[in-house]
């Protein structure tokens, strides 16, 4: 049965199939036919009965008709079968689309991308080489402004890069994949943090938090509902449960960067909260050892 870190793999790439095709381009440096779309195909390429073969995932590259085939596979591990079964994807592909087809396999380490790059023999002289991406072939998305264009992308960099020995690019990699994140619709967003979180080590989360609380605070349960239930305006509840640099952040995502005036004002209405309701605002969500929210600290 595919595992959690198999599934969630597979959803980045279902959730942006134009990433198989960037990947190969500008990742492994293949060239593509020209397109102008791509398109989620079937991924069952059986043809006859004996045997089933079913892809994890096929899509389409189209330039007002079919132009590339792509099967796109997750392997977490060696697999002996894989290597008789790869081929037989591709040609019976090519021989459904009738037109150049090729394999990407992504791997969540570098010693299953070593193995699964092995040519395979096909008999007589003839040689199927897959294409295979690990983790260190992922690009390094550091940059918030490029994250925001593809968030699949900067997840899957985070995911690829969270436990560099760098520590400070690995925390700047997955800072930038949570904020490409916030825009996104409350599922994606809350998928994506978690994937973020869960791919960095202990260290890098630590730099994540001391680099910006207000990023980190998203990973909590409270700061999740803050976000899905569009608090971000300042209404009087929003203010209490969350950091003024929270609504901060919220405020210009929305309407753009806030001028001194604006901060100021929103810190002003953080101390107001403090002074007549008692709730010290900067500690109302504590951060333990552990990375997670202490939800007994928020106000109810």
């Amino acid at each position: 049965m595919p595992s959690q870190l198999h599934e969630t793999l597979l959803l980045l790439f279902r959730n942006r199939l134009a990433l198989a095709p960037e990947l190969l381009r500008d990742a492994l440096h293949r060239e593509l036919p020209p397109y102008t779309e791509v398109r989620i195909d079937s991924a069952d390429l059986t043809e006859i009965q004996p045997a089933e073969y079913r892809a994890d995932l096929v899509v389409s590259l189209l330039d007002g008709a079919p132009v590339h085939g792509i099967v796109f596979e997750v392997q977490l591990s060696p697999d002996e079968r894989k290597p008789f079964v790869w081929p037989t994807y591709v040609a019976n592909l090519r021989a459904r689309l009738e037109l150049p087809v090729c394999l990407l396999v992504v791997t969540a380490d570098e010693s299953t991308a070593h193995w699964a790059a092995r040519p395979i023999d096909l008999g007589s002289g003839n040689w199927f080489t897959p294409l295979v991406l690990g983790p260190s072939g992922v690009p390094e998305i550091a940059e918030e402004s490029r994250a925001q264009e593809d968030p699949e992308l900067a997840v899957l960099s985070a995911m690829a890069h969270g436990r560099d020995a760098d520590i400070g690019k690995a925390a700047r990699i997955a800072a930038a994949a949570q904020a490409a994140s916030i825009g996104l619709d409350e599922d994606r967003s809350r998928l994506y943090f978690d994937l973020v979180l869960a791919s960095l080590s202990e260290a890098a989360r630590q730099e994540l938090q001391a680099m910006d609380p207000a990023k980190y605070e998203y990973q909590s349960e409270f700061a999740k509902r803050y976000v899905a239930q569009g608090r971000s305006e300042g209404k009087a509840e929003g203010q209490l449960e969350g950091r003024a640099d929270l609504v901060a952040r919220q405020l210009a995502l929305r309407f753009g960067p806030l001028g001194d005036d604006a901060r100021a004002f929103l810190s002003g209405i953080s101390a107001a909260a403090e002074a007549i309701f008692g709730i010290d605002v900067n500690q109302a969500v504590r951060f333990p050892a552990a990375g997670r929210v202490d939800s007994g600290a928020l106000p109810q």
